[in-house]
């Protein structure tokens, strides 16, 4: 059952985790792709994360049952892609090895998940988004000065780094397995990946434009013009100024005119003194009075929204970014966009086990097959 969208007729088995491969599967799903997540059977009494899981279908399998085992096997013969986040041996140990897979379905593309990669020294260790961040140089260099550094959630190494890239490396997979008729492994590592998103600050950091320092460079909060300042209600703006005429519109805007030397915007010397006069500006009133100002102006002033006044905000109302489901739950909207394989909205997630029947069925089990699977624990 694949959705709207450019991966229609795409078929995914995800092997069920936690981080970066559910969002791996959230986007393939979000984009048309058919997926179906395989739970464990300790899995079946939790609750399903309603934006993280949503958009696939569940099948709980015991993978260590020979008979649940053969189910995910001849699902994962269907499939175009499967994809797994356990530690390296894992898969193999539990009769799942690339190598077997790709006999049975050779075009098939393995997507493989893991933190430090499939080899090296540190392969088999334990870790989680922060460790992994921490060894690709991008911890380092977030947070503000004399503090250590500031864990950015965990979208830098679990989702940009790790979850969207083995989306990524899986669908340039699935399009070379199209014309050549053959799958591969995709190992996705999310320290490598995290590390690949600070490509434009190593290059900055190679040229000399980039300091060690935390809370020193124009793009970390070093630089006044591009910070967050507290406002009267104790809420938020963000300043991103960094171009001349932006900057001279803010500092028209803020009315402090004579306490700044637009001429002096780059030299960091001024800065000390510049962020404590924006700072008390900005401390003069509401920030939605801020937003109510720059509303028109062009000098890269925002409201610093919460999780809780994103689907109101005018421009993301017009545009469908965010909606609420029937739980109250929030979610981003599917993206990108796309102007001639639109993507629909999101099905619901699922609850653990929900399709296992179903899936059975299409699978070519009979009603008392499916019935001796249950008996036995194979299927759940």
């Amino acid at each position: 059952m694949s959705g709207s969208g450019p991966l229609s007729g795409v078929r995914v088995v995800e092997l069920g985790g936690i981080g970066p491969v559910p969002f791996a599967a959230m986007m393939l799903a979000d984009l048309g792709a058919e997926v179906i997540r395989v739970h464990r059977p300790a899995d079946r009494d939790t609750r399903p994360n309603p934006v993280l899981d949503r958009g696939r279908r569940s099948l709980v399998a015991d993978l260590k049952h020979p008979r649940g085992a053969a189910v995910v096997l001849a699902l994962i013969d269907t499939a175009d892609a499967v994809l797994e986040g356990f530690r390296p041996g894992v898969a193999e140990r539990l009769g799942f090895a690339p190598e077997t897979l790709a006999e049975r379905n050779p075009r098939l593309v393995f997507g493989r998940m893991t933190g430090f990669g499939q080899d090296g020294p540190l392969a088999a260790r334990a870790g989680h988004d922060i460790n992994y961040i921490a060894l690709s140089g991008a911890l380092a260099a977030i947070g503000r000065p004399d503090h250590p550094p500031t864990p950015p959630l965990n979208l830098v190494g679990d989702f940009g780094g790790g979850g969207m890239l083995l989306a990524v490396g899986v669908l340039a997979a699935v399009l070379n397995a199209r014309g050549s008729g053959r799958g591969q492994v995709v190992d996705a590592a999310m320290a490598e990946g995290s590390g690949l998103l600070m490509s434009m600050i190593y290059g900055r950091y190679a040229a000399g434009a980039w300091r060690l320092d935390r809370g020193a460079n124009l793009l970390d909060g070093g630089a006044p013009f591009y910070d967050t300042y507290e406002c009267a209600d104790g809420r938020h703006v963000a300043v991103g100024a960094m171009e001349a005429a932006f900057f001279a519109r803010l500092v028209d805007v803020l009315g402090v005119a004579d306490a700044i030397d637009l001429a002096a915007q780059r030299d960091p010397d001024t800065w000390p003194a510049m962020r404590e006069t924006f700072a008390r500006a900005f401390k003069s009133t509401t920030r939605d009075e801020w937003a109510e100002r720059f509303a028109g102006v062009d000098a890269c002033v925002t409201p610093v929204l919460t999780m809780d006044e994103v689907v109101t905000h005018p421009h993301n109302a017009a545009r469908n970014s965010f909606s609420t489901d029937a739980e109250g739950a929030v979610h981003p909207a599917p993206a990108p966009r796309f102007a001639g394989t639109p993507c629909g909205r999101p099905a619901p997630a699922p609850a653990p086990g929900e399709d296992t029947r179903a899936i059975l069925a299409e699978l070519g089990h009979t009603d008392e097959e499916i019935e001796s699977l249950l008996s036995e624990g194979a299927v759940r």
